[in-house]
């Protein structure tokens, strides 16, 4: 099985392919589907990989058991958000706040988005991740700006200011890093392929590699929504489209943490370096109480679940710091779970501010009896994601908290508080949206409603059991990040 039929080559050639037909592709309704299949046959070769692992990929790509988790839910989330897109952007083009150009363009770019996604987790070579990286933040840049406003504009050049800076703190560590490593493997590839540097590690500089992972963590940080250069996702969020929104949350977050482990990885494998468990424990905490307090006073909904996203990267960052087994068994668990979560919540968003026609929390009360349906599945989902029972996302956050209790019970406090805070404003705006007397417009919900509910229901089923072939593989992954 070569070519195209080869999986790991799918995941690529095949949003490559698709951004190109619809490049060219004339009519809005035949373009919406071909992203939807597109996206499913993306998701099917990344399925395909937990079956047959390619052997022979060439040295600028490699399949292991970590890029599969991300590349397997990457592509559940790319193409359940490609299958909500084609309903939210339909009413986007009645309503006149996109035309028939902005619509060929943005489903292109959305397959570039995917695929460019797809590359920084399959790429064995750090620069190029890095470029696949640059490729997909300068793409949701040009998407997050799509509808032309002001505010839109403004988000987007935010976000390009502050993702400019971030990547070029990557490049910098990415280029200190094959610094330490030219000596010791090589020049060219070898300095830079992550199974090369993982076996040498332990002859590289340590001083050097410090310095590099500091920048690295900083620059791949600002990408996954870290405090303190966190400032463009909120804005990003509100102005772009909701499902972009979702992609963001869902994805692109958890490629820059992808980044972060696989440079970790190189780092532990060197015992004269410094830890970067307690660097990561540091931003983790401060993104999650600092994200925690902001909840209260956001009175945009978008903008609002915005910081609720960087207040679940610091809890990622935080288990991932913590390191062990048990720790990454949950930073794993608790990235998959939020993605889903998350991502199920913007779909939810995205049907209510088509209703009402606004983003303002004050005009959004009494869902649950305006429109039942759509209100009570925006409860249950903000249940979901403040991590209370029977849903996954209390899994992962207990496994985080009792991973870390040990050996930091201190640091564990403030994590817990950090997390009380955000349960607060996460029900004081529930309360606000979901009850109450309804206001504002009352108008017909007619986008399909079974992406959000297929994702509640995958993050209640693990709430309730976690498949043993799942708890396996995860361990495994848990066990190679160290």
């Amino acid at each position: 099985m070569t070519g195209l039929f080869n999986p790991a080559a799918g995941v690529l050639v095949i949003p490559a392919v698709t951004a190109l037909v619809l490049a060219v592709m004339p009519g809005y309704r035949a373009a919406a589907w071909i992203n939807v299949v597109g996206a499913f046959l993306t998701f099917a070769s990344a399925l395909a990989l937990l079956v047959w692992q390619p052997a022979h990929l060439g040295r600028l790509l490699r399949v292991d058991d970590l890029n599969i988790v991300f590349l397997i839910l990457n592509a559940l989330v790319g193409f359940t958000t490609s299958v909500f897109s084609r309903g939210y952007i339909a009413h986007e083009l009645e309503i006149g706040r996109l035309k028939l150009a902005h619509l060929r363009f943005y489903h292109a770019m959305y397959q570039v988005l995917m695929g460019a996604m797809n590359l920084a987790l399959l790429t064995s070579v750090t620069g190029l991740m890095w470029v696949a990286i640059e490729i997909a933040t300068l793409t949701t840049i040009l998407m997050v700006g799509i509808y032309r406003t002001h505010e839109a504009l403004e988000a987007a050049w935010k976000y390009f200011i502050l993702g400019s800076v971030g990547i070029a703190l990557a490049l910098f560590g990415t280029i200190l890093v094959y610094s330490v490593a030219q000596p010791v493997v090589g020049n060219g590839l070898p300095a830079m392929t992550w199974t090369t540097m993982t076996e040498n590690a332990a002859r590289f500089d340590p001083t050097i590699l410090n310095i590099a992972f500091v920048f690295i963590l900083l620059g791949y940080g600002t990408k996954a929504g870290l405090v303190p250069l966190h400032s463009w996702l909120p804005d990003a969020h509100a102005e772009g489209p909701t499902p972009i929104s979702a992609v963001l949350s869902g994805l692109l977050l958890n490629v820059a943490i992808y980044a972060i482990l696989r440079f970790k990885m190189v780092m532990a494998a060197n015992p004269a370096t410094i830890a970067p468990g307690p660097l990561m424990i540091a931003l983790g905490l401060a993104s999650v109480v600092f994200a925690a307090l902001m909840l209260y006073r956001r009175r945009d909904i978008k903008r609002f679940f915005a910081y609720s996203s960087i207040e679940h990267m610091g809890i990622i960052a935080f288990a991932f710091g913590v390191g062990g087994p048990l720790a990454n068994f949950a930073g794993l668990l608790h990235m998959a779970m939020h993605s889903l979560t998350k991502s199920g919540i913007f779909f939810t968003i995205g049907h209510i501010t088509r209703i009402k026609g606004t983003q303002k929390v004050a005009d959004l009360s009494g869902l649950t009896s305006s429109h039942p349906t759509l209100g009570w599945i925006l409860v249950a989902s903000v249940v979901a994601i403040a991590g209370l029972p029977p849903f996954g996302v209390f899994t992962s956050e207990f496994l985080v908290v009792s991973s870390a209790f040990g050996r930091h019970p201190l640091l564990v406090v403030i994590l817990v508080i950090g997390l009380l805070l955000s349960l607060g404003a996460l029900f004081l705006r529930l309360n606000s949206v979901a009850f109450g007397e309804p206001r504002g417009a009352m108008g017909p919900d007619r986008m399909s409603a079974l992406p959000l509910l297929f994702h509640l229901g995958l993050v209640l089923s693990v709430g309730l059991f976690i498949p043993g072939p799942v708890v396996s593989w995860f361990r495994h992954v848990a066990a190679l990040l160290g």
